[in-house]
């Protein structure tokens, strides 16, 4: 994934402080649905991790999730916050379950959190495994992670000259937001290219139609990279307008290496890139703010499964490890995901998303048995 960029780029994002750390305070929010029944595999991951690392961690119990709001009115209770902001140097996020129609005072507590927490980027590896039949691919798609049309501001009204009801949502670029979520973008591409020799960013966007909007984040993106080509000399910088991204995302993975999108877009995208390697299941995510790091896998809250113990723990545990990348610590990091591989390379142990019948605790067990 990110191995080696790691401990630069924790500098970098203001956690250097942390990568030093041996004993980790980490804050456990399961949310609803299936997270209730993957964040604990996360959680048994850092617990039997071999002591050779050194690390400790104390767990912290969390709440959030629409069931929260239910039970208390409030998604995202004010001790949570507190609690992740003075305690904590990383947390795991399960999943939300938030309703497809509007629930008077409900908001979804993760995009509450992120800007709260100042997560701005959020990063998600998108890699195949290889001696798999999935189609082959190594990107990381960066998404920005506090504004667009998620800073969830909409309203609803009567057009006085129809008399029929009309929604609207506000969508904004900041130049301030933009420069934060290129660069990390363009620090992630540079890793890479001492890496493997080689990357390329590409800047998705819609300016063609969003010419102010969109328009704001393509310019300032490639200002990032115009501005620094010293840096980032090497580097190959590419746009591509979201609509053929989507079409040649599926058609040419291997074509794309860093992908740098505005919320909406980069969530689109890196859901539908988990098509690429089998299952959203698979596919992790780290929320990267200046003093914290979430880890958090990229499917939902599946309540069809709920409760029934086959929920692939995968995106949980590679987001776990890439956690504690963030955190400074990629040697634990590259060893979980090396045992996650095995188990998919293998293919004897998987739960139903990925054509097999093993249950949640079954998958785990055998990620914790290679990791041994």
């Amino acid at each position: 994934m990110l191995r080696s960029s790691v401990s630069r780029l924790a500098s970098l994002r203001g956690l250097a402080s942390n990568a030093a750390r041996k004993n980790l305070t980490i804050g456990l929010i399961p949310g609803d649905g299936i997270g209730k029944e993957v964040i604990p595999a996360g959680k048994q991951i850092l617990e039997n991790l071999n002591p050779k690392y050194g690390l400790n961690f104390d767990f912290i119990d969390l709440e959030a999730g629409f069931q929260t709001f239910l039970d208390t009115g409030k998604a995202l209770p004010d001790e949570t916050v507190k609690i992740l902001k003075e305690q904590c140097q990383g947390a795991l996020f399960g999943a939300v379950q938030s309703p497809t129609t509007k629930v008077e005072g409900y908001s979804s507590p993760i995009v509450a959190l992120r800007k709260q927490l100042g997560l701005y980027a959020n990063i998600r590896p998108v890699k195949s495994v290889s001696g798999t039949n999935d189609r082959p691919c190594d990107m990381v798609i960066v998404r920005e992670n506090t504004e667009d049309l998620y800073i969830k501001i909409e309203k609803t009204y009567t057009d006085p000259v129809t008399g029929t009801k009309v929604a609207e949502a506000t969508k904004r670029i900041t130049e301030t937001a933009t420069r934060k979520i290129a660069t990390i973008a363009l620090d992630i591409a540079l890793q890479r290219l001492k890496q493997n020799g080689h990357a390329t960013l590409t800047v998705t966007h819609k300016s063609n139609v969003l010419s102010q909007s969109d328009g704001l984040f393509r310019e300032i993106c490639k200002d990032v990279y115009e501005s620094n080509k010293a840096k980032y000399a090497g580097i190959n910088y590419n746009e591509q307008i979201v609509d053929s991204m989507v079409y040649r995302l599926f058609r040419e993975p291997e074509c794309f290496d860093v992908v740098v999108a505005p919320n909406l877009y980069g969530d689109i995208l890196s859901d539908g890139a988990a098509a690429l390697v089998g299952s959203l299941g698979v596919v992790p995510s780290a929320n990267v703010g200046p003093e914290i790091v979430i880890g958090e896998p990229s499917h939902g809250s599946a309540p069809d499964i709920a409760g029934k113990g086959v929920a692939n723990p995968i995106a949980t545990i590679r987001s776990t490890a890439l956690m504690l990348q963030f955190l400074g610590h990629p040697e634990v990091a590259k060893d979980i995901e090396t045992a996650v591989d095995a188990n998919i390379r293998e293919g004897n142990i998987k739960t139903p998303d990925l054509g097999g019948k093993s249950t949640t605790q079954q998958v785990v067990e055998d990620v914790l048995s290679k990791l041994a």
